[in-house]
């Protein structure tokens, strides 16, 4: 059984941890002219990213093959100035193919941020369905008249602080 007073230092996280999903949800939704700047719009736009990173790693890769084919029948030509245009040519694409690598650890790092989310994402529902929205409602409101140092980052601008409606929209 947990005390009261570490249930309510949970609940207070909690609302907290709330505060600033809903900032950068705020955040988010400015970036992308989205007016719902839910988890799920957030993780369907990294999604697309790393799709479009993929399809552009694909296009320069493939180019790059079909430079390298082109390559290979200038050097079948008995040029020396021509294969030494060539080997320079296959150097540079080389390059290019290492380069392209970004496209994979992009991939990876995006997809970390995505499960991440997801996983808060579904922890704080948990606990808000644990705990219940009406006593977490009321718990932030009391929070948002306190002005105990712990939770206050000086005068905010009401754009800035968190809202009812943002507190609201965590128990819909």
């Amino acid at each position: 059984m947990i005390a009261p007073e570490e249930e309510r230092m949970l609940k207070t996280l909690l609302v907290e941890m709330f505060g600033h999903i809903s900032s950068m949800r705020r955040e988010f939704a400015a970036l992308q002219g989205d007016t719902k700047g839910s988890f799920a719009t957030m993780t369907d736009t990294l999604d697309a990213i790393v799709e479009n990173t993929e399809a552009a790693g694909n296009a320069i890769l493939e180019s790059m093959e079909a430079i390298g084919d082109s390559v290979a029948k200038l050097q079948s030509v008995n040029d020396s100035t021509a294969a030494s245009v060539c080997d320079e040519i296959a150097n540079s694409s080389n390059k290019v193919f290492e380069a392209c690598a970004f496209q994979d650890l992009t991939g990876q790092r995006i997809t970390r941020v995505i499960k991440s989310l997801q996983f808060m994402e579904d922890h704080i529902n948990r606990l808000v369905r644990m705990w219940g929205k009406e006593e977490l409602a009321r718990l932030a409101a009391e929070l948002a008249v306190q002005s105990a140092p712990d939770f206050l980052q000086g005068p905010q601008r009401p754009s800035a602080a968190i809202s009812q409606d943002d507190i609201d929209k965590l128990f819909a």
